[in-house]
């Protein structure tokens, strides 16, 4: 009989390295995020990459190969073509007699074995190695001109005196930028503005710092930056954004803007106190992200006509919800951008103002002289507009006035935090404002999310979807047979996710008499939706089984989106 594999968490706790309730949590997280095992005890910090990769090793019975200390035969390395290197994360390690042994990172991923195979016409013999060391091995030998922030990185200690390895002026005079420091953060920032980043999270932990760009939605770990360098890196951070650099204690606010590829780029650059340090995040602000178009926002042809009508009323509220991160902002811009024109009047009251655009009023609130979301609304009413954004209706006072306005003949957008499209009239009528109003002034509520989209590059028929991930969408057993489904197999555009950019799924509903009356009855949330559903509301799942079926989005995808915001169990 043969002899079964031991599973990963059984090694390391074999090991020592974990203890059973480790495992559980990492178990429970796999689960949750569907990812694996050795994934999630990596993302918990429970044990290292070194560690899961060792433990594969054992696992798969592989050589393990620790590229810190092993030698590499470089005469080997022409074998593989530096695409495949990169996009498959193989190198290729030395020759055996007729066999070439080569180092990867997936035990599982067999296809790209059979591709090496077919390509060099000979055996090969598979290794394992941690994915951050294959990364940094092809950038420093395979593609050695490909990675400028790695290898800035790893000579930041040699390059700099002990004394300090800044090598920053604090009164920011004068400033060499071939400085370690000051040429690693440039490095940073651009390589983020590159990659499509919105975010870049610079995070003190124990024995180092963590960099992580956030990528269609999903933080990816970059690399790290040595611990000796903490408070250079994050104190050239607070230099640039004009943040007291005295100051740790307290959260702080500021800005930087860059001129990067031909463009200028904003940064809202937050510093907030955490055990191991300071943490920094900068979001970054790019004009063309919110100047895409009502089309590019991924409408389904109903759905588009339906916001056309909306958005073309002379007057009512139009809400959408979600929660941050979720888009909203952009498609109110982007009614905004469709509905600019001389002819009307557009003000907005947004906290922060982030984008500005020509040919609207933009007010930003500021709490410090008392000059709220409510009293802009009031002020906005004495200018005649024909459009009124409100950032957010964040309690009774600005909602009030929000429909007031509505109900006075002007067009209001703003955004709410619920988590569907039926669930907002509830929210409104829990908040203090009359039933009365709420049935009469609001014209139509979007709910909406953000998922990535297949890469096209590395778009492919997925022969063997998940039946579970299926069963929880939703889909029958008719649609699984008679319907093909796609995934994106990993590529050097997308960075090896499967995934490039993001659509909206949507949830509209547009107010009739029956929504109106329960409005006004305080009916609970499960009746609206009821109704909304009945009167041809789409459910946001509904409208992500579309884009699976249309090849726009996986199930996976999907899944992860709509688990996360407990759309299905």
């Amino acid at each position: 009989m043969a002899r079964k594999r031991k599973k990963i968490g059984e090694i390391l706790v074999g090991w020592g390295i974990i203890d059973t309730s480790a495992l559980a949590d990492a178990l429970k997280y796999a689960e949750e995020h569907q990812k694996r095992v050795g994934e999630a005890l990596i993302e918990l910090e429970l044990c290292s990459e070194d560690d899961v990769a060792k433990a594969l090793a054992t696992q798969f019975g592989l050589e393990y190969i620790d590229l810190d200390r092993h030698t590499v035969d470089h005469n080997v390395l022409d074998l593989i073509p530096n695409n495949i290197s990169e996009t498959h994360l193989v190198i290729p390690l030395a020759e055996e007699g007729e066999s070439l042994k080569v180092i990867i990172t997936d035990p599982l991923d067999l296809e790209t074995l059979d591709l090496l195979r077919f390509r060099l016409n000979r055996d090969i013999i598979p290794t394992l190695a941690p994915v951050a060391k294959v990364k940094r091995f092809i950038d420093k030998f395979v593609n050695p001109t490909g990675d400028e922030l790695s290898k800035t990185m790893e000579s930041i200690d040699q390059e700099a005196p002990d004394e300090d390895k800044s090598g920053l002026k604090i009164e920011g005079e004068d400033e060499d930028e071939d400085a370690p420091i000051i040429r690693l953060v440039n490095l940073i920032i651009t390589e983020a503005v590159h990659s499509r980043a919105s975010d870049i999270h610079i995070e003190p932990m124990g024995d180092r710092v963590r960099v992580r760009y956030r990528i269609d939605g999903v933080c990816l770990v970059r690399d790290d930056i040595p611990k000796t360098n903490q408070n250079a890196v994050i104190t050239r951070f607070k230099l640039m954004s004009g943040i007291d650099v005295s100051e740790r204690r307290i959260p702080q606010d500021g800005r930087i803007k860059m001129k990067i590829g031909g463009g200028q780029i904003d940064f809202r650059v937050s510093a907030c106190p955490s055990y191991h340090g300071e943490s920094i995040v900068l979001r970054i602000l790019r004009p063309d992200s919110v100047q895409v178009g009502v089309e590019a926002l991924g409408f389904e042809p109903d759905n588009y006509e339906m916001f056309r009508k909306i958005i073309s009323r002379p007057n009512g509220v139009f809400l959408v919800t979600g929660p941050t991160g979720s888009g909203k902002t952009t498609t109110l811009y982007a009614a905004l951008q469709e509905l600019n024109r001389p002819d009307k009047k557009i003000i907005t009251a947004e906290d922060p103002v982030e984008y500005n655009f020509t040919g609207m009023n933009q007010v930003q609130v500021n709490e410090d002289i008392k000059l709220s979301f409510a009293r802009i609304l009031r002020s906005m009413l004495r200018q005649a507009p024909n459009i009124i954004l409100v950032g957010e209706i964040r309690d009774k006072e600005v909602g009030d006035v929000a429909i007031q306005a509505a109900l006075t003949g002007h067009l209001v957008f703003s955004t709410l935090h619920t988590n569907d499209a039926p669930s907002a009239i509830t929210r409104l009528l829990d908040m203090g404002i009359k039933p009365f109003l709420v049935a009469s002034a609001i014209q139509a509520i979007m709910a909406q999310r953000l998922i990535r989209v297949i890469c096209k590059e590395c778009k492919d028929e997925n022969a063997a979807p998940d039946p579970r991930t299926l069963r929880l969408l939703g889909f029958t057993e008719d649609e699984i047979e008679n319907r093909s489904f796609y995934r994106g197999k990993g590529c050097k555009r997308c960075n090896g996710t499967g995934y490039r950019g993001r659509l909206g799924i949507f949830e509209m509903v547009t107010m009739n008499s029956e929504l109106r009356d329960l409005a006004f009855n305080r009916a609970p949330t499960t009746k609206v939706r009821d109704a909304a559903m009945r009167a041809g509301m789409r459910s946001l799942l509904d409208d992500g089984k579309i884009k699976i079926a249309n090849g726009v989005t996986t199930p996976e995808e999907l899944l992860r989106i709509t688990q996360a915001e407990g759309l299905v169990s």
